[in-house]
């Protein structure tokens, strides 16, 4: 048996070792717990060693008793540190209190030294009450032909315009005016201004009169036509979710989790195909053909591990994938596997090479083909863009082969190039995350880093807090007006269906894509590493198609665009309608969908994103018929459709890994 290193520097049987095992044993279970945190070195770039897997009773250095009591100390120091850090994050909605408090005290502090900064706030107050006042006297003379003042849709319905709801609504929309102004203060650190803005907009969509029976029209016409069946159906609908949510508390067996409202393999994720290739990290799907004749180059679809792949293969009318099947392409996807503890060590550089390459290879060893169109979306469009970097700039050549006995240290060699490269919704500039940024500092990544040191991962129900915190007004509040206040029980559909079947992250996987990326800017600025190389997103020499979507939360579609300025190769863009999810999801026929397009060859002038918006024409219908269009341009001629090998065959689509679930 191998020596305790808490205990290593005594002798056993003597005094002094008797009353040094006393003395530890009352904090062994925090040196433990410390141990598993503080050791683990902060996480980095990918490819960096990580030595906090060696187990603690492997250390062989061996300390006198005093220099055992100081670490014992220190572990138990910092174990306490972190059990404080995490009660105070829990109190702060799951962020860092120090990272709010230096937020709000950078406001305040510089408020309170611009006293011309508080007279205009005091003159705009008194402008804001004027007009509040005539719009309400206005309302009072002429309710039915009073307009509002702003398109707000919470308050669109025209009960709003009469007395007194018109006064509450423009009284509302006026303090809300004022202190989104008030906010604002110059000399303010960015990412502070970032925090208070945020906030502010957060605080003031949670006291909004739309959210109070009291205060809606609508609320309160329903109750009296209703006798007030709609607060009854509420209070159900109020109980039932919070028996659920109970009920989804700690650790479940996958078997007792309530089913979803669209499962998966039956209702979505439908496709034909089969898995043709599975490791610890992803499966890899290929869909049946359904035409006589393919297109030659394989296309492969890198979905984002922050989700479930079959957002693009939901139901068969609004599927991606069966779109491009139907168009002729032999299509490959990868369903990524979600973690669980024994996966905390996962970090960046699996998810490149035992995920996009591996996939790539065994697309080659599969099809035979030497040339694929590659797609990614959200991060896995980040993953994909930092795979064609590394590849389209490195020198596979027989000299850096031998120095790694014949197999190339980057690729592993055998991988086919890049005909094309399709990012949707993707960040690969991180200076403007949007509203992410907010979640992002060295503090708020110090208590992230903390909580994930217990569990291993990051849930998916932080996760998806995170993302309805982003927009908290229509996912959180009008919500529960409509469910808890008016009583109206909203039917499913299958995107709501799959944004129910959340995913969690690796603890190291998500640690380096944070620090790297977000809070570094690596990939942008060109430190970011595979293996031992820095990349950069100019050696990416396959011509890109790059989609934004206008209401974009979490890749502001201006962001998405800088891709402009980091690579010279054949760009076209296009700023699709719709959000981060229903902008990508836009099959042709769907109602209401437009895009603008546009495209910029090698060599191409820097053009600002709001110039390139005002000029470029609108289209209506749906952008993936541009997009068939495109890559049709970039394929080859078309051969006889094949049936997928038998002998690839590992299973059915949709797999094993689509179906794993957490109750987390």
């Amino acid at each position: 048996m191998l020596d305790d290193p808490i205990t290593a520097g005594t002798q056993p049987g003597t005094a002094e070792a008797t009353a040094h095992q006393d003395a530890c044993a009352q904090t062994i279970n925090a040196i433990r717990l410390a141990a598993v945190i503080g050791d683990r070195p902060a996480p980095g770039f990918p490819c960096s060693s990580d030595l906090s897997t060696a187990p603690l009773a492997a250390v062989p250095e061996v300390r006198p008793p005093e220099d055992d009591m100081l670490l014992l100390t220190s572990r138990a120091a910092q174990a306490m540190d972190q059990a404080i850090h995490a009660l105070l994050s829990k109190a702060s909605m799951g962020m860092s209190p120090i990272s709010l408090t230096l937020a709000w005290s950078d406001w305040l502090l510089h408020l309170a030294v611009s006293p011309g900064r508080l007279g205009t706030l005091a003159q705009l107050a008194a402008q804001l009450v004027h007009t509040s006042t005539q719009a309400q006297l206005g309302a009072l003379d002429n309710s039915a032909a009073q307009q509002p003042a702003e398109v707000d849709d919470r308050f669109g319905d025209p009960l709003w315009r009469r007395w007194p709801f018109e006064q509450i609504r423009s009284g509302f929309l006026a303090s809300s005016a004022w202190w989104k102004q008030a906010s604002l203060v110059d000399g303010m650190a960015r990412h502070n201004a970032h925090l208070v803005e945020f906030f502010t907009r957060q605080w003031l969509d949670a006291l909004s009169p739309a959210n109070w029976p009291a205060t809606n029209p609508q609320v309160l016409t329903a109750t009296l036509a209703s006798g007030g069946q709609n607060l009854l159906n509420g209070g159900r609908l109020l109980v039932r979710d919070l028996v659920e949510q109970q009920a989804r508390r700690g650790e479940q067996p996958p078997g007792t989790l309530s089913p979803l409202p669209f499962a998966v393999g039956t209702d979505v994720a439908v496709t034909p195909g089969k898995v043709v290739f599975r490791n610890h990290l992803i499966e890899l799907i290929r869909y049946e053909s359904t035409t006589a004749t393919v297109h030659p180059e394989p296309v492969l679809i890198v979905p984002s591990c922050i989700m479930k792949y079959y957002i693009l293969d939901l139901s068969p009318r609004n599927s991606m994938v069966r779109h491009l099947v139907d168009q002729g392409h032999v299509v490959y996807m990868i369903s990524w596997r979600n973690p669980d503890v024994s996966d905390r060590d996962l970090g960046m550089h699996d998810y490149l090479h035992s995920g996009v390459m591996a996939a790539m290879a065994a697309i080659q060893a599969g099809s035979g083909a030497d040339y694929i169109h590659a797609v990614g979306y959200c991060l896995g469009g980040t993953f994909l863009a930092i795979v064609a970097a590394a590849l389209g700039g490195h020198d596979c050549s027989s000299d850096a082969r031998s120095r790694t006995g014949g197999v190339c240290a980057v690729c592993g060699c055998g991988l086919p190039k890049f005909r094309s490269v399709t990012l949707l919704a993707t960040l690969t500039d991180f200076t403007e995350p949007g509203e992410l940024g907010v979640f992002i500092d060295d503090d708020q990544l110090r208590t992230l880093r903390e909580e994930m040191a217990h569990t291993g991962f990051l849930s998916g129900r932080q996760m998806a807090g995170s993302f309805q915190f982003l927009n908290s007004r229509d996912l959180i509040w009008a919500r529960n007006v409509r469910r808890y206040l008016l009583g109206q029980d909203s039917k499913p559909n299958d995107l709501m269906s799959w944004n129910t079947d959340v995913t969690r992250l690796p603890e190291r996987m998500h640690s380096e894509y944070l620090q790297s990326l977000y809070l570094n800017n690596a990939l942008a600025a060109g430190r970011y590493r595979v293996g031992n190389t820095a990349v950069a997103l100019g050696d990416i020499q396959a011509p890109l198609f790059v989609v934004g979507t206008a209401r974009d939360h979490v890749a502001p579609w201006r962001s998405v665009y800088k891709i402009h300025l980091l690579t010279d190769t054949h760009i076209t863009f296009v700023l699709a309608s719709g959000g981060h999810n229903a902008g990508i999801v836009s099959e042709p026929g769907h109602p209401h969908r437009s895009y603008q397009i546009a495209s910029m060859e090698h060599g191409h002038r820097w053009v600002d994103p709001e110039e390139w918006a005002a000029q470029v024409p609108l289209h209506q219908g749906s952008w993936w018929e541009a997009w068939q269009a495109w890559l049709v341009q970039r394929s080859g001629p078309r051969v006889a459709a094949t049936p997928i090998p038998a002998d690839t065959v590992i299973g059915e689509a949709p797999g094993q890994y689509v179906h794993v679930r957490y109750a987390d």
